[in-house]
């Protein structure tokens, strides 16, 4: 793997991880904010319910990517597809051309002797 490849990886993977802790930051606060506004919690219910929260949110963020990946890969084998019907038929309509000029060019020296 060269330089520029691995360096475009290790920002994407950058990337995910400032995303993903952005995202988990904002499920604390909120996860905070609610059982702060609750009556009745233990500390340790707090942050059992907060622990919890976060858990289901890692789930979540997951489902979600792979989710994603999965629709991806599917658009990618249908563009594969695509382009390679594309591929064959312009192969295919090239080798029909190049047999007619051969062909024309057979008929026209041949009618010249």
């Amino acid at each position: 793997m060269n330089t520029s490849k691995q360096a475009a990886r290790g920002l994407a993977d950058i990337q995910a991880f400032l995303y993903r802790e952005a995202h988990l930051g904002a499920a604390r606060r909120r996860v905070s904010a609610f059982t702060a506004k609750t009556d009745g919690l233990t500390h340790g219910k707090r942050m059992d319910l907060e622990r919890w929260y976060l858990e289901e949110q890692k789930y979540v963020a997951r489902m979600v990517t792979e989710h994603i990946a999965e629709r991806l890969g599917a658009a990618e084998a249908a563009y594969r597809l695509r382009f390679g019907r594309w591929l064959r038929g312009t192969l295919i309509a090239m080798t029909a051309i190049g047999l007619a000029i051969f062909v024309c060019t057979a008929v026209a020296v041949g009618s010249m002797t």
